[in-house]
């Protein structure tokens, strides 16, 4: 599945459109050079043209990113795209001239640097058109789609709804709405969204429903404590937007954990909060760090991976992997793979262990669970078992750190501040498998969750990676 939600597709991107400034520069280098039927043909040997190249290659990735080439394509028109690519070309020629004259690089080929913007304009037109239309097709068949909850029915409401209904391709997928005191009543159906009931029961809908985005398009004076409101999605690591009215000092929030900015929404500007890591730049290595190391890993493992197929067919009865739902980036339920260390149909005869379960919460742990086999002891102490999980990376499920990914009747016992965990892509390994693991009660657990969300930066990922191999080695596994 694309994953315009990523940061990666955004880097990704910029990549691409460096390639472009790099095609194009060659692409009119040899066009004035070679082509004898073009008027003015040749260069001379100055300037250095490699470094007029490393110039424009500087110059773009600042254009780019001031033009916001970047902003999610979801609530753009394609005009608006181009739009912001012209800007970014006109940057990228004045931003060249300028520094090429401030280097005193007087000899360039005015007529190589025409055709260098020339061609690129076209590169990037039908990049980024091209790119526009596929994201598009996806998303209008339900891929990479988000939940948006709406809070209200009127006319800021209104328009908020026609303008996603308006765009299938912008895969917003509209949960229904809520009404406000002031709201009309009556029908069931709002402009073809469901009614789901009043704003008192966003709490209970958000705990659950899978609600990645909520918008408050209503008349804030009359929501009773919306503060309270705000902070409950905040908890939950609910992404929040606010059309603004002349209202706004009603609120008087200040965030406990949630960034603020003010986003172009379908063309309505709102006040947003989020609770994720908003640096871009850092969240795309993280990325490209995640799957390179997996590939990497699968490749270099895949002996291992053998042996150890080999060793659980032969020495159980059922499969080699174990394939179990567990609950993904707020509450999306995937495929987990690991290693089978148990018996065939141990899912059904857990019922049966509950009154031995030594963990507190939720979640269940045994010691000396009859269920494993020995293999299963061995990999477990290795962590061996969780190698198969590098897939899981691979596919965009998980990362390999960020919070362990729960079953869904697990979520399901959640307190609503202990559901923030699932507001970052779940990882192979957290601060949890460092720092006791199974020696810790489930609030901690929670708690160093959430630490990590709020304190996530790649040196931190590092850290982490670092002290598991020294976990993984010690045999501390269960």
């Amino acid at each position: 599945m694309l994953r315009e939600h990523s940061k990666l597709l955004s880097r990704i991107h910029m990549i691409v459109d460096i390639f472009w400034v790099i095609l194009a520069f060659v692409a009119a280098y040899y066009t004035k050079r070679g082509f004898r039927f073009f008027s003015g043909h040749g260069l001379s040997t100055e300037p250095n043209y490699y470094f007029i190249l490393l110039v424009a290659v500087i110059i773009s990735f600042f254009s780019f990113s001031l033009a916001r080439c970047y902003h999610p394509y979801r609530t753009q028109t394609l005009l608006q795209i181009y739009t912001r690519v012209m800007r970014a070309v006109a940057g990228i020629l004045f931003g060249t001239i300028i520094l090429l004259y401030l280097l005193h690089e007087h000899n360039v080929s005015r007529m190589l640097l025409s055709l260098f913007i020339s061609y690129l304009t076209v590169f990037l037109l039908l990049s980024k058109g091209t790119i526009y239309y596929i994201l598009r097709y996806y998303r209008s068949r339900s891929y990479n789609t988000r939940n948006l909850l709406i809070i209200g029915a009127g006319q800021r409401a209104e328009l908020i709804v026609d303008a996603i209904q308006e765009d299938k391709g912008a895969g917003y997928r509209i949960l229904g709405c809520l009404t406000t005191d002031n709201d009309c009543k009556g029908n069931d159906i709002f402009r073809k969204v469901k009614r789901l009931g009043s704003v008192s029961t966003l709490p209970i809908l958000l705990t659950e429903d899978i609600v990645d985005e909520i918008i408050f398009a209503a008349d804030i004076k009359k929501i009773d404590c919306i503060e309270n409101l705000i902070r409950f999605a905040e908890y939950l690591g609910v992404n929040v937007h606010i059309v603004p009215d002349f209202q706004l000092e009603k609120i008087m929030y200040q965030p406990e954990i949630a960034s603020i900015s003010i986003q172009d929404f379908f063309g309505h500007p709102t006040l947003s909060l989020s609770t994720t890591p908003q640096r871009k730049n850092a969240l795309l290595v993280k990325e490209i760090v995640d799957y390179c190391l997996a590939g990497a890993g699968l490749v270099l493992l895949s002996p291992i991976f053998f042996v150890i197929t080999l060793l659980i067919k032969a020495t159980s009865e059922g499969p080699a992997f174990f394939v179990q739902q567990r609950c993904g980036l707020y509450g999306r339920t995937f495929p987990l793979i690991k290693f089978r260390t148990m018996v065939k149909d141990a899912e059904k005869l857990k019922k049966n262990l509950q009154q031995d379960n030594e963990a507190d919460g939720p979640v269940f742990k045994m010691t000396c669970d009859p269920r494993i086999t020995p293999l299963g002891k061995f990999l477990r102490k290795t962590s061996l078992d969780e190698l198969p999980q590098l897939l899981n990376v691979l596919m965009g499920h998980m990362s390999l750190v960020g919070p362990r990914p729960p079953l869904p009747e697990e979520v399901e016992k959640y307190e609503p501040w202990q559901r923030r965990r699932l507001s970052m892509k779940p990882g192979l390994t957290c601060t949890w498998q460092v720092n006791g693991r199974n020696n810790i009660n489930f609030e901690r657990w929670m708690r160093l969750d959430l630490e990590y969300i709020d304190q996530w930066s790649l040196r931190l990922d590092s850290k982490i990676l670092l002290k598991t191999v020294r976990e993984v080695m010690s045999f501390n596994g269960q």
